[in-house]
Order: structure tokens, then sequence, then C-alpha cells
């Protein structure tokens, strides 16, 4: 039996693809769960209008996005840390560390989307990244400066 997925599952296929699957499998499960519509004209219409529509949202979660990465490129961050000799740093710069200093400047991303190639434990320029959308990341600027006032 041929049906429409009405979202993305595992091992069968995304949202909208018609896939062939077994008529019980289709009747007893799939469908009455709400994972997949049987194929008819209507259907099949009902999910191409609906592809259309998450394609535009996307669209413009990709533009809004974009605009998020060069702004977020374009400014240089800063932040201070207590350190020893050689300028090593007593602990590291977190990325909770790293969400709360991007808040003070009007970004508002969650410590999970924060990727840290390597762990920050001097002071000088380090660049991380910030996932802004599924796929696109922005490369942000860092400065790590030692605390003033230390002894």
């Amino acid at each position: 039996m041929k049906v429409i997925l009405k979202e993305d599952m595992e091992k069968l296929g995304r949202k909208g693809e018609i896939i062939n699957v077994t008529n019980g499998y289709a009747r007893n499960y799939l469908i009455p769960k709400g994972f997949a519509l049987a194929v008819t004209r209507g259907n099949v219409k009902v999910i191409q209008e609906e592809k259309k529509r998450l394609e535009r949202e996307r669209e413009k979660e990709v533009k809004t996005a974009e605009e998020l990465v060069s702004r977020l490129s374009s400014e240089e961050f800063e932040i201070y840390k207590k350190a020893g000799e050689n300028d090593v740093l007593y602990g590291s710069v977190t990325t909770s560390e790293l969400a709360e200093l991007l808040s003070t400047k009007g970004f508002e991303i969650d410590k999970k989307g924060i990727i840290l190639e390597e762990p920050i434990k001097r002071l000088g320029v380090h660049y991380f990244k910030v996932r802004v959308h599924s796929d696109i990341n922005a490369r942000v600027r860092l400065v790590v400066k030692k605390e003033e006032g230390e002894n």
C-alpha cells in the first residue's frame, strides 16, 4: 500500500515522501497514529501545499539566520578571566559564559548552540562557532584578557 508520510520517520523516509509499505502496517499503525495518509489525489495535493508552505518558512528562517551570522561575525567579544603564569587561565571559558556574554550584546543564543573546537584555556584571541540554524554556523571572535587587580 502506498502512503504519504506526514513526518520524518527513521528507516522509512522523510515528511511528504510517498512510500510503499504493507497493508497491515499502513492500516493498523501509520494511518491511525497520524504518521501517514493513504495516497489519494486530495491527500497528495494537501501534502504538496504543506511542502510549499514549509519551504517558504525555511527560506525565511535561513534569511534571518544569515543576517544573524553577519551581525555575529562583525562583532568582537571580550571576556576577562583570572590567569596565572604564561597566560594560562585558571579553568577555562565555558559555553555558559559565552552564552551570557552574547546575551549582554543582545544575542539570545542557547549554550547548546555554542561549539568550541577545543577548550579555551589561554589568554588571547580565539574563535568559536555559534549554530544559528540547522546547517548555518557563525564564526565569532573572542578576546580573552587578564582580569585586572590580581596580586
